[in-house]
């Protein structure tokens, strides 16, 4: 028969109460460690496993988090799940991931789901700057973390990369180069991030005394390869004469690389190019990109030690942190072209 926890206790020596506290991570440290060692060991030689949903029953805990996420095809989003579990596991808590491909029917119906299985708290990675639907858990008292990007006017913790620093890094690292007309090919304008990193490069472009022309800065309607190529044609078929492009993030820059080879434009001599996120085998491309690292682990990480937070006390006040970013330069960058 299955070993209960009643049988784990009794092997061991010890109260039920005792034995279910050494058993969970997020209560061990109440038991005294020998105890819990002896606990553990005995609950592994008898083979038992606890059981989630009666501890849930008992304890109005069910020891799960929801992960919200828009596109999990996207690898910036991977890294930051693994930071999430890193935090999480050792807490004794698991998370249950959705993907709402950034559909706000899909992610309405996908909260709703996860509320059913009584998740205790949300870390979001989906935040348009118009979000109803977060505005209305925010006032039904639902706990959340968001994470990668924030909403306009919404009170709730929050981690983020510092993404006007980064575009402030590749914009000026261009500049140094001695680009002057430097394009942008902005993400969508329905996003925090996407509008942040265009006023960003706005900002930066007017403060180092480059040429400012509107007609540099494309915006694409998604963060992906297809709209980066669409946005870079339009660009180019415009006439509009420029030396270095600052993409989005860098599946828009990879977009960029689909154009230069089918029009036969040399990068980095004739096209300068920056991404943002630093996303896995950037530097087997050709030329490796040079990009503005995020560090989504510690993202992930750190959104989940904020959440654990909240469980622990609701009434904490929402604290927001911007992380500092890096600029990794490999060879898609490179002084214009003067031949």
């Amino acid at each position: 028969m299955t070993p209960t926890l009643r049988d784990v206790a009794d092997a061991a020596g010890v109260h039920p109460a005792t034995a279910s506290r050494a058993l969970n991570p997020a209560t061990r440290g109440l038991v005294n460690a020998d105890t819990a060692r002896r606990v553990i060991k005995v609950a592994e030689s008898l083979g038992y496993r606890p059981n989630p949903i009666a501890r849930g029953l008992k304890t109005a805990k069910s020891g799960t988090v929801g992960l919200v996420i828009p596109d999990l095809t996207n690898p910036l989003f991977p890294p930051i799940v693994r930071g999430i579990e890193d935090v999480l596991e050792p807490a004794g808590y698991s998370g249950l991931i959705v993907n709402t491909d950034n559909d706000p029917s899909r992610e309405r119906a996908q909260f709703e789901s996860l509320r059913s299985r009584q998740v205790e708290g949300f870390i979001v990675a989906t935040a348009l700057l118009d979000h109803p639907l977060l505005d209305q858990l925010r006032r039904e008292g639902v706990l959340m973390v968001m994470v990668n990007r924030r909403p306009d006017g919404l009170d709730v913790p929050s981690i983020t990369p510092d993404d006007a620093a980064g575009v402030e890094l590749a914009v000026r690292h261009l500049a140094e180069l001695g680009h002057r007309r430097v394009a942008h090919l902005a993400g969508p304008s329905n996003t925090s991030t996407g509008v942040v990193r265009a006023r960003s490069f706005r900002n930066t472009v007017r403060d180092l005394g480059l040429d400012e022309d509107p007609a540099l800065t494309v915006t694409c309607p998604y963060w992906s390869e297809t709209a980066g190529a669409e946005a870079l044609r339009s660009l180019l078929d415009s006439g509009a004469e420029f030396t270095a492009v600052v993409a989005g993030n860098d599946l828009i820059a990879l977009g960029c690389y689909d154009v230069f080879a089918e029009r036969s434009i040399e990068c980095p001599r004739d096209v300068s190019v920056v991404g943002f996120n630093d996303m896995p085998f950037l530097d087997k491309l050709r030329p490796p990109l040079t990009t503005v690292a995020v560090p989504h682990q510690q993202i992930g990480a750190e959104a989940a030690r904020m959440l654990l937070d909240a469980i622990r006390d609701p009434s904490r006040p929402a604290r927001s942190v911007l992380l500092p970013l890096s600029l990794v330069v490999r060879g898609s960058t490179a002084p214009p072209y003067s031949g």
